[in-house]
């Protein structure tokens, strides 16, 4: 379909919406018609939501297609921490447990302010890396995922998760002291929010931005930080066992951690988190030693545009 214009004050300009009278009250027309050689055919169509974009990785750019008023932002996340593993001991009188990575700071089903042809500028955060066993350990902390316009300016910045470490102790002991990964902060526009009106969804229907749910928490218009990651700290007694700590969660308790790794048997190592949430620290004192934590989840950007009436 071809874009439609009309006179204003003498001057053809694109049209963005459309207004006619129903029984003496302004209504916006959805579509309108025109004969071309005797055949009706649509001319204009209100604008429509689309499909949700994701983002995973990287840096770039978007823009804001024509009739856009609003960014929905179903869901956006920070990297999450990576995580330590274990530590065993000859005669320190117990072992340690791999602390598990903190999360970072999220908004789910938020709503913003943006101008049609503004450029939109964004950076995923990576997780942090896990290391493996023994004294000393730290792994690193995630990476914080921004969204700005080029004429909205900052949206949000949603910090990172920090890793977790291991500090001091050695194989005769003292133990170590173990820290669990850190929470990231969020820092979401306040003045471009969109807390109200209406919109035409992808199905065609008119809906409400507070019927807006479908992100990850369950419930319009919600943001927050991170939390802080699980710390199992030592276990009494040598050759005692003791499992990794698990990873915070992501998206208010939404999005599970990474698995702390086992201290059964053979052991096994943590597990990675997901879309933000921290990596499982390392077990102590399996068959063979200690296991190794694990990596933070990559944060995310998961949107669509909206025009809000």
């Amino acid at each position: 379909m071809a874009n439609t214009y009309g006179k204003v004050s003498g001057t053809f300009e694109e049209i963005d919406n459309a207004y006619g009278k129903v029984s003496g009250v302004w209504k916006e027309a959805d579509e309108i018609y025109g004969k071309v050689s005797g055949v009706w055919k649509l001319v204009f169509a209100a604008f429509q939501a689309g499909s949700v974009q994701t983002l995973s990785s990287g840096s770039g750019t978007f823009t804001v297609p024509q009739g856009a008023n609003a960014i929905h932002i179903q869901a956006g996340v920070g990297g999450g921490g990576g995580a330590v593993g274990g530590a065993d001991y000859d005669k320190a009188g117990g072992e340690s447990s791999g602390g598990g990575g903190g999360s970072g700071a999220y908004v789910s089903d938020k709503v913003f302010s943006v101008t049609q042809g503004e450029t939109i500028s964004y950076s995923i955060g990576a997780g942090g890396s896990g290391t493996g066993k023994g004294f000393n350990v730290t792994a690193s902390g995630g990476a914080s995922t921004t969204l700005s316009g080029s004429t909205a300016g900052a949206i949000f910045t949603l910090g990172a998760g920090g890793g977790s470490s291991g500090t001091g102790g050695g194989v005769q002991g003292p133990l170590r002291s173990n820290t669990a990964g850190t929470a990231g902060t969020a820092a979401v526009s306040t003045s471009l929010l969109i807390t109200s009106g209406t919109f035409r969804d992808s199905d065609g229907t008119t809906k409400n931005v507070t019927t807006l749910t479908s992100g990850p928490v369950g419930s319009f218009n919600q943001s927050g930080n991170g939390a802080v990651g699980s710390n199992n700290g030592n276990c009494g007694g040598d050759n005692c066992r003791i499992g990794g700590s698990t990873g915070a969660t992501s998206y208010d308790g939404n999005i599970a951690g990474g698995a702390g790794g086992s201290s059964s048997g053979s052991g096994t190592n943590g597990t990675a988190g997901t879309r933000g949430s921290g990596g499982g620290g390392g077990a102590a004192q399996v068959n063979g030693g200690s296991t190794s934590g694990a990596a933070g989840g990559s944060g995310e950007v998961r949107y669509r545009f909206l025009r809000v009436q």
